[in-house]
């Protein structure tokens, strides 16, 4: 049996499209149970929710709340509260396709070995892409993803995006619970708690796989396309980076500092690659990203 988890707080704007996408897909209703973990929204998220199951009495849907702020708390209240030995976490600003929850759970019941797994993020504006974006900046913003079209392992240092990604409830026996100094509290951007579930996962020998078919459909709205958004992401990434390095070692935070030398070279090359092809404005969005996740890694906010 599959929980598909979503955890929310205030996006009543979103949250019934997503519920609508889920109980529109092919999979047998008796096999998998749609929990939402309602993260204190003061918004109309209770009402929506309940007009939902009164819609679709034939979804296993349950509705819970989880009182400490921040999603890593309500990702764990997903996981103690979740009946499947597969949990699939959706995020709540998105949509998925019909065959969505099928990929998931014929992948994990073909390979017992594989613990984890991803599928593709694509962005869906509600305005339209800025000339600035590129694969990196769109990845940053949008949490977009796609690593082509077979299953295969990620890339190195690479893993599955936080709002796409379906784990072997086993998983957090082992590796324990996301950890809720990190990762988003209310307007707070913080984040890296995937990352470190994912790191623990690796050292263990985990097996992490990338799925083509499950598609997710991030919804992107102008505001997270705005200047201060991008401002505060970036800075947060690199606070994010730098708390989580530091709880783990010294030698973690050195190595983190040395990687971040190294991305800064490749970002010079791109910024070198975009102004030669007459879109400089490419290049400099990445040396402020960049320059932002150094400052919070440097601990200079």
């Amino acid at each position: 049996m599959l929980t598909l988890i979503v955890c929310t707080y205030n996006r009543a704007k979103y949250i019934g499209n997503l519920l609508e996408s889920i109980a529109q897909n092919d999979y047998p209703k008796d096999q998998y149970e749609l929990l939402l973990v309602d993260n204190n929204s003061t918004d109309d998220t209770p009402q929506i929710c309940e007009q939902f199951a009164r819609r679709h009495p034939e979804v296993v849907f349950r509705y819970v709340q989880e009182h400490e702020q921040g999603l890593s708390a309500a990702r764990n209240k997903g996981i103690k509260e979740a009946k499947g030995d597969i949990i699939v976490y959706i995020d709540d600003d998105a949509l998925i396709d019909k065959h969505y929850i099928a990929y998931f759970a014929e992948f994990f019941e073909a390979h017992p070995e594989v613990m984890a797994a991803g599928g593709p993020i694509e962005p869906l504006y509600e305005t339209q892409e800025p000339v600035w974006m590129t694969k990196y900046t769109k990845a940053l913003l949008c949490g977009w993803m796609n690593y082509g079209d077979t299953v295969c392992e990620y890339p190195s240092g690479r893993y599955p995006g936080g709002g796409n990604a379906a784990y072997r409830k086993c998983v957090f026996d082992q590796v324990g619970l996301f950890n809720t100094a990190l990762g988003r509290k209310g307007s707070s951007l913080m984040a890296s708690e995937e990352k470190d579930i994912f790191d623990k996962m690796r050292t263990l020998g985990m097996a992490i796989r990338y799925l083509p078919g499950p598609v997710l459909h991030h919804i992107i709205p102008q505001a997270k396309l705005e200047k201060d958004y991008f401002e505060r992401l970036t800075l947060q990434i690199g606070v994010s980076e730098r708390a989580r390095t530091r709880q783990l070692s010294t030698a973690k935070y050195l190595k983190r500092l040395f990687n971040e030398a190294v991305k800064w070279a490749g970002t010079c090359v791109l910024l070198c690659g975009y102004t030669l092809q007459g879109a400089p404005l490419k290049g400099w969005k990445l040396i402020q990203f960049r320059w932002n996740v150094t400052r919070g890694l440097l601990g200079c906010q």
